[in-house]
């Protein structure tokens, strides 16, 4: 055992301790994050707006400050946009994280020193969890790569924009960056072919025992690598032994992985966004990923279903229950207060607070009243890929209102790597598997208000020509897995077979 992962095992063991210690009073934490926010941003115009010096309760928070997403905040992200001070935070943010909005253009998310100073530890805690966990440290002498978007900045009225992934790259700490690929050079390529081609070049050759990224990107990086030395990923780079990945549900992709791999791998699932780091998997064996209840951000939940009533109670971490879906609401250290991230989450243990990602509050299919959610599709996705040996590339799922015949469904477009041999086994699979889980889709199917889903499969090849054609192609870009409507499945007409 070298030097340094002697010494990562060490650290590692202190880490676990301190995690420990927040983790066995997580309401105390969330009381105390909760004063610390509102006691430094209390001067702030949107602390002043919001009475925060008149602030002693959450029910006191609760009256004063209504959940907004970013549309709402928009009027305050605009005065920091252009320059102005102390408006959600002290002083100005150092960076803004640029990404797509849905209804105005571009989203300006404020990343202050104290948030991204969270995000660093965040990232670096889940692997040094998993180092105490494993005791298997040896993975930290070898090179690193993260598939991540250019580094390069803007500046905008002296505050620095670019993506998340690139202003994270400037804080890889220095005792890695010997190890880290790809070259700064390569990173900055934007055409994400010609990066990853540039990567595979980078890669080929060294010893890669972690590799992080979006399942979809990090698939194509594989396949290239694949094409290139006719060898599983696993005899290329005989030390891979961590996969580490965050955005989507990774089940879907893992056939796929193990096929390209030729072996398994360990992984850890991360839960971090523009807005902050949440949580990250603790545990080898337990479902779920920690969340971070130390980290600079006060939590609250909405049940999904009572998400839209005029005034839904939000609740905090002692009042949650598992098996739930949760709009989870966050309020930073970057100066987003009650803010609507989007995401819906289930907590699977209280003890501690463990969570699953379920989907997007805006992402669902309810266009008969079911209310079916990515969890559920990716979970019956997931039993029929095992029960029939199929493997699949990537798919999405959008209703069919007014087919030219027969009752409305649900289309799954699938792209498959190997179709399974009974195709009709593998949608009752599917079917069936969303039948259990939802029983309004239960309750629809039964009444003959929908017929069972469809497939239409995606040539190959065909998400990637579409992503690339909507100038989504790589980085953090990922497919919608849920649609409300055809706008998404009218567009993919084009790549089916």
């Amino acid at each position: 055992m070298s030097i340094k992962s002697f010494a990562s095992l060490i650290f590692a063991r202190y880490i676990v301790w301190k995690t420990n210690k927040w983790k066995s009073q997580p309401e105390i934490v969330q009381q105390n994050v909760f004063r610390k926010l509102l006691e430094k941003a209390k001067h702030t115009e949107f602390g002043k707006d919001h009475n925060f010096s008149g602030i002693k309760t959450h029910e006191d928070y609760v009256r004063e400050v209504p959940i907004r997403d970013y549309e709402e905040l928009k009027e305050y992200v605009n005065k920091m946009v252009e320059g102005r001070k102390d408006v959600l935070w002290p002083g100005k943010p150092l960076y803004f994280a640029k990404t797509s909005g849905t209804t105005s253009g571009a989203k300006y998310i404020p990343i202050t020193n104290e948030s991204i100073k969270e995000q660093v530890l965040a990232s670096r805690n889940a692997i040094l969890n998993y180092i105490d966990e494993t005791q298997s440290p040896n993975f930290v002498d070898g090179k690193w790569i993260f598939l991540q978007g250019s580094p390069e900045l803007e500046e905008l009225n002296g505050v620095q924009l670019g993506r998340l992934s690139g202003i994270s790259a400037h804080y890889v700490p220095n005792y890695l960056q010997k190890n880290r690929l790809p070259s700064w050079e390569t990173n900055c390529i934007d055409d994400w072919e010609t990066k990853v081609e540039r990567i595979v070049d980078e890669t080929e050759s060294e010893n890669m025992t972690v590799i992080a990224g979006i399942p979809s990107w990090v698939q194509m990086y594989f396949e290239r690598l694949k094409l290139r030395s006719n060898e599983n990923i696993g005899d290329l780079f005989k030390n891979f032994q961590l996969f580490i990945y965050g955005g989507v549900n990774y089940e879907p992709y893992r056939a796929k992985f193990e096929e390209l791999i030729g072996r398994r791998v360990d992984s850890i699932e991360l839960f971090p966004a523009s807005e902050g780091f949440f949580a990250y998997q603790d545990s080898q064996t337990e479902k779920g990923m920690l969340l971070l209840l130390n980290s600079g951000i006060f939590y609250e939940f909405v049940r999904v279903d009572r998400f839209y009533e005029p005034k839904p109670t939000r609740l905090t971490v002692g009042e949650v229950e598992i098996g739930v879906d949760y709009v989870m609401i966050i309020s930073t250290n970057a100066g987003l207060w009650a803010y609507n991230l989007g995401d819906t989450i289930q907590f699977v243990s209280l003890k501690p607070y463990k969570i699953i990602v379920s989907g997007r509050i805006k992402h669902f299919i309810s266009a008969f009243g079911e209310h079916v959610i990515a969890k559920e599709v990716e979970y019956a996705m997931q039993k029929a890929i095992i029960e029939t040996k199929a493997i699949i590339n990537e798919f999405t799922v959008a209703p069919e209102i007014s087919p030219p015949a027969g009752l409305p469904y649900h289309e799954w477009f699938i792209e498959f790597e190997t179709k399974p041999k009974d195709m009709n086994r593998f949608i009752k699979v599917l079917d069936l598997s969303l039948q259990e889980q939802n029983s309004y889709y239960f309750d629809l199917i039964d009444g003959k208000v929908l017929q069972e889903l469809k497939i239409s499969p995606i040539r190959p090849g065909g998400f990637q020509a579409f992503m690339k054609k909507q100038g989504k192609l790589g980085g953090q870009n990922k497919i919608q897995r849920l649609s409300n409507d055809r706008s998404l499945a009218d567009m993919l007409q084009e790549y089916t077979e």
